[in-house]
């Protein structure tokens, strides 16, 4: 008979995966092993963190979530116009961003979507590369929209043709 893995305490979890790369998140005691960025998804991190500020907002990428002890996603993107909280936020933001990456598993960008939900961020946003589409969540689903906090979709993608020419 097959036994459970045993789960994992955040301690345990930052000793063994805190500084590891590629990095890690602590999802329910378990070690859950971000997707592997590529180009463009790095590049959509640095666009929209930049257009982001200049719309007035502070911007981090990849900054881990204390908000709730057992699980500490790393968004690819939070934003907020007030500070952002140091070393780790402990408290809903403004905006918070994951984009795709080709292996992403829907039931972890799900998971993750709901408990941004219910943690209080105001914005929750999708940003597909493969199909150049954003998403809010808002009120339990995706809805596909023309801007990410005002900033027009068509200039996120503008910047990204730009760098990848």
């Amino acid at each position: 008979m097959a036994t459970a893995a045993a789960k994992l305490t955040v301690a345990e979890f930052e000793s063994q995966y805190g500084q590891e790369k590629p990095y890690y998140e602590y999802w329910y005691g378990e070690a859950i092993p971000k997707s592997m960025p590529n180009t463009v998804h790095g590049l959509l991190q640095i666009i929209v963190a930049a257009l982001l500020r200049q719309n007035g907002y502070r911007a981090g990428s990849e900054v881990k979530l204390k908000i709730d002890p057992s699980f500490h996603p790393v968004p690819d993107l939070i934003a907020d116009r007030t500070a952002i909280g140091a070393p780790y936020p402990t408290k809903a933001l403004e905006i918070v961003v994951e984009i795709l990456s080709e292996d992403d598993p829907h039931s972890r960008v799900m998971t993750k979507l709901h408990a941004y939900e219910s943690w209080g961020f105001q914005h929750i946003y999708l940003v597909d590369p493969a199909t150049r589409t954003l998403s809010r969540w808002h009120d339990h689903r995706l809805e596909e929209v023309n801007d990410l906090a005002a900033i027009p979709a068509e200039r996120i993608w503008s910047a990204l043709d730009q760098e990848l020419s």
